[in-house]
Order: structure tokens, then C-alpha cells, then sequence
């Protein structure tokens, strides 16, 4: 459990939501943008690590963003998780998708490439997250969780969650669980058969990618903050995309009549279903957040980066693109961008800037290696 002085202390600041979008291997981007922002601010402040986890009472995070944030939960280094996508990456996703020709290859060959991929990202994910449950994150690290995904047996929004408010349906399942539902994404990767904790003996749930309904799962914390969060304190919520690919493209009336094969067979659709989600989700949050805060309850939203992503970075952002050459590019990308919102933080002019920079002064020390804490259901140590 949590010491109660430090329970204080989080109750005398903002109720803070982080919130992480979905983007396949682009999660790599997340991984090493916010490595890069928390060593600056480490060593500014004479630490090894900061605990970047425990700067939020909430995260949520769908697909791919639900991997980084479920291993921010657990007080890992995003630096391990970087190595994650770069060892693991080419087995999660074995074969690229890349135009007709590849779709149809992909098509002949059963499910092979999904199988390969689903057993590969299990078992990376159990490298980081262990069996941890999200029980444990909420009652040893004070952290509340909400991570979208789809059910299949209704076709219906699923939203994996334990806060204060959400009851114990969830707290059972395991942080790999949850993060195999929330990113399986059809046509790139296998469905997520899990077991029920709750029903051990019964039938396995099936679950499909949360990025179908929540991509940006920005409305899905703005909710739960709403509902969990005090009346009288304040609410902040950090958004951060994964490197989004400028989108749009210029079609004549001829063109609008697109096969199935035009399509890539389907796997041309994410991409277009991720872009119009960032964008739309985005602007609803910016929207409601004002009309609230206008009615007297305090609450700020930053979306980072906010700045156009680079012409040269366009052959690089697929989904399942696992060339080194990719994740190099995404990485640096990641590291300008961080730069330069440490940059804002710097700048007293900048509202978001100093919102950031408050966060980062406010985060708790942690050992390089990862955060040292215990597991209250089964008394076992983390490190």
C-alpha cells in the first residue's frame, strides 16, 4: 500500500489523467519521447529516475498506449520498454503490410503471421509486466486504470478499469491480459482469447483491439476523472499521440469507387479509422473541458507534440513497419519532440509549459532500475 503521507501529498495536488493513444509499433515513439523528457528532468533535479507513474492518480491507454502505460503503472523504466519494441517488435509483427501485393500474400497464408505474432507479444509483455494485476497497481501504487478494448461476444465497448469508483469486476486480470485485448488489432494481429478470472473454469473471453472505438482514449479519462475525482480539485489531463502521420489524400469521382483489393483488403481502413478518432476525439475533449470549466470546475488538457510530424518521417509510420531503419527514425523523433517541450517548460510564457513542468517537479524519485514496491494481494516485492 501507498504511506499515507504520500497520500497527502498526491491529494494537494491536481487530479492528474495521463492519457496515451493507440499506433502499433509507433508505440515505441511514446516509449521514447517520455524516456527522454523524464531523464532531463531527473538530472536536473539530481536523480537517477523519476517515477513517472506516479505522477498520475489515472491512466488510460488503448492498443499500444495501453503497453506503455500499464508498464508505467508498474514503476518501469520507458527505456525497457523501448528495448521491448526493438527485440520484439519483428516478432509481434512478422510480415508488413506494404500495398496489394503484400495484403494478398498475407491473405494466402491462413494465420500464420497472427499466431506468430500473438505468441510473441505475450511473452514480451510478461518480460515487463509480470503477472501483476491491475488490482495490485491500484492498492500498491495508488494508480487507477482504464484501458479500451472491444468484446466480441457483444460487439460492444469494453473499458478494462479499477478506480475508486469502478467496483471488482477487473481486478483479477492481469496487466498482459488486458494489454493483449486492448491491442488486438484485427488484420495485423491475432483476436485476444483471455480466461475470466472471475470464471476460471468457463469459456475464454474474445476481445478486439480498443483503437476500433478509442484510439485516443483522451473522452475515456476525461469520464473517469469526472467520476472519480473530488469536486474541489482541480483536474489535469496530458494526451499524447504516436507520432501521428499527416493524413488526407485528393480523390476525384472516379476514385471514390475502391475495391476491396484497393483497400489493401481491409488493412488500408485502420490507418484512416486511427487519424479521424485522434483528430475528433481530441477536439471533444477540448470542447467539453471548456464548457466545463466554464461552469466552475477546473480542468486543463495538453496534447504533445503538437506540431506537424516532419515530410521525411511519412515512409515510416505503418502500423507494423519493424525495419530498424523505422524505429530509429521514430525514436529520434521522439527525442526532438521532447526536446522541445522540454523547451516550453522553459519558457514562462507557456501555460502548457509550465503544466508540464509542475508535473515533472512533482513526480517521486525512483531507482534506475524501476520502482521498488510491494504487491499487497501476494506480498511479493517488485523491482
Amino acid at each position: 500500500m501507498i504511506e499515507n503521507s504520500e497520500q497527502q501529498q498526491r491529494l494537494g495536488q491536481p487530479y492528474r489523467v495521463l492519457s496515451l493513444d493507440g499506433g502499433g509499433m509507433r508505440g515505441i515513439y511514446t516509449a521514447a519521447f517520455l524516456a527522454r523528457l523524464t531523464d532531463q528532468f531527473a538530472r536536473i533535479r539530481g536523480e537517477k529516475a523519476l517515477d513517472l507513474g506516479r505522477g498520475f492518480d489515472l491512466i488510460t491507454g488503448t492498443s499500444t498506449g495501453a503497453i506503455v502505460g500499464c508498464a508505467l503503472a508498474v514503476g518501469r523504466p520507458m527505456t525497457e520498454v523501448v528495448t521491448l519494441y526493438r527485440e520484439h517488435g519483428p516478432k509481434i509483427f512478422p510480415h508488413r503490410i506494404a500495398g496489394k501485393r503484400s495484403a494478398i500474400y498475407r491473405a494466402s497464408q491462413g494465420g500464420r503471421f497472427v499466431r506468430e505474432g500473438d505468441k510473441a507479444l505475450r511473452e514480451a509483455l510478461h518480460g515487463v509486466l509480470d503477472d501483476v494485476t491491475m488490482l495490485d497497481v491500484f492498492e500498491g501504487r495508488g494508480i487507477s486504470l482504464a484501458v479500451p478494448t472491444v468484446l466480441m461476444s457483444e460487439h460492444r465497448a469494453w473499458v478494462f478499469k479499477k478506480t475508486p469508483k469502478s467496483g471488482v469486476r477487473d481486478d483479477r486480470y492481469a496487466l498482459v491480459d488486458v494489454c493483449m485485448a486492448t491491442s488486438a488489432a484485427p488484420i495485423y494481429r491475432s483476436l485476444a482469447a483471455i480466461t475470466d478470472p472471475n470464471a476460471p473454469d468457463g469459456p475464454k473471453q474474445v476481445f478486439a483491439d480498443g483503437g476500433l472505438w478509442a484510439n485516443n482514449p483522451i473522452m475515456v479519462g476525461l469520464v473517469d476523472a469526472l467520476t472519480v475525482a473530488p469536486p474541489d480539485r482541480p483536474i489535469e489531463i496530458y494526451s499524447l499521440g504516436t507520432c501521428p502521420r499527416p493524413e488526407g489524400e485528393h480523390l476525384d469521382a472516379e476514385s471514390a469507387h475502391r475495391s476491396m483489393l484497393d483497400w489493401s483488403l481491409g488493412a488500408d481502413v485502420a490507418p484512416l479509422s486511427i487519424a479521424a478518432q485522434e483528430f475528433a476525439f481530441d477536439h471533444m475533449a477540448r470542447l467539453l473541458t471548456n464548457a466545463i470549466s466554464n461552469c466552475g470546475r477546473s480542468i486543463r488538457r495538453v496534447r504533445f507534440p503538437n506540431k506537424p510530424v516532419p515530410a521525411s518521417m511519412m515512409p515510416y509510420l505503418a502500423l507494423d513497419d519493424t525495419r530498424p531503419e523505422a524505429m530509429d527514425r521514430l525514436v529520434g523523433q521522439a527525442h526532438t519532440d521532447a526536446d522541445l517541450t522540454k523547451s516550453a517548460c522553459d519558457d514562462p510564457n507557456s501555460e502548457d509549459g509550465r503544466m508540464i513542468c509542475r508535473l515533472m517537479h512533482d513526480l517521486p524519485a525512483m531507482p534506475a532500475t524501476g520502482a521498488v514496491w510491494t504487491r499487497s494481494a501476494t506480498d511479493n516485492q517488485k523491482g
